[in-house]
């Protein structure tokens, strides 16, 4: 038995990396064809943009521009996940509370973050603060809106019977509260992380003296095109590295969820 199951799991995993891989390999190889004998100034051959990705990103620039941003972009993200969840459970959890601030945060949320950049930085400064005053802006919306609707779908049931057995307040915020909701809080924070990504780079643009954003916007104004290329697969780069750490971390964290619908939809 462990034989025959050896080669299929190695085939399912050779396939499953296939599937990941085939069309980023496939992109990758039509731009570089089609770039390949570009005489144009803003289209440089994609040889050449990789050729500078190195020296441009991988010495000095790793630790003065390009960790300050990812710095500042997980700053933001985790107290926009921690203003979000506790504002989503207040609300989500009280009709009276809801009824109040409901039209107010959907007139928030309506108010696209990048149009608040100047304001923010016109208060706040050009420093870290204002950045991440930035990116919590706009990521702490889908974390609070899907928290409201994750603890206000939460089975009735269940809560009656946590109250007739007296649970106390902070075991039914973690185990009742915090759990039902877990998967629409996650997918939540999975819409955050990417809009964290964008609001990252805009606020570095408008007003900074480091970061990727900025060093981007400063090839670009120099006519350093390729340099500038490499910027931008750069940022595509940590947003693939940053989504994959999420999703294992959602994987561990939502393993009962997974296994509670494979059960439902009789899969083991």
């Amino acid at each position: 038995m462990n034989t025959v199951a050896a080669p299929r799991s190695a085939s399912s995993l050779l396939r499953r990396l296939l599937l990941v891989a085939g069309l980023p390999v496939v992109l990758v190889s039509a731009w570089w064809v089609a770039t390949a004998g570009s005489e144009s100034f803003y289209w440089p051959p994609l040889q050449t943009i990789l050729g500078v990705f190195g020296d441009t990103w991988l010495t000095g620039r790793l630790t003065s521009e390009v960790l300050p941003s990812i710095g500042r972009l997980l700053v933001g993200y985790v107290l926009a996940l921690v203003l979000g969840i506790a504002l989503g459970v207040a609300v989500g959890s009280s009709r009276a509370l809801r009824a109040v601030l409901e039209p107010v945060l959907e007139f928030f949320r309506a108010v696209p973050p990048p149009v608040l950049v100047p304001i923010i930085t016109l208060f706040a400064g050009i420093g870290n603060g204002s950045k991440i005053l930035v990116i919590v802006s706009g990521c702490v919306w889908p974390v609070l809106l899907n928290t409201v609707e994750g603890v206000r779908s939460l089975d009735e049931v269940l809560d009656d019977t946590a109250r007739c057995f007296r649970m106390r307040r902070r075991s039914r915020l973690v185990h009742l509260v915090l759990r039902g909701a877990s998967p629409q809080i996650a997918a939540g924070a999975r819409q955050a992380l990417s809009i964290g990504i964008i609001l990252m780079v805009i606020s570095e643009m408008f007003a900074a003296s480091n970061g990727l954003g900025f060093t981007i916007i400063q090839f670009q104004r120099g006519f350093a095109i390729p340099e500038m290329w490499s910027g931008i697969i750069l940022l595509g780069l940590i947003g693939v590295a940053l989504s994959l750490m999420f999703r294992i971390a959602e994987s561990r964290a939502l393993a009962w969820y997974t296994g509670l619908r494979r059960s439902q939809r009789g899969e083991g």
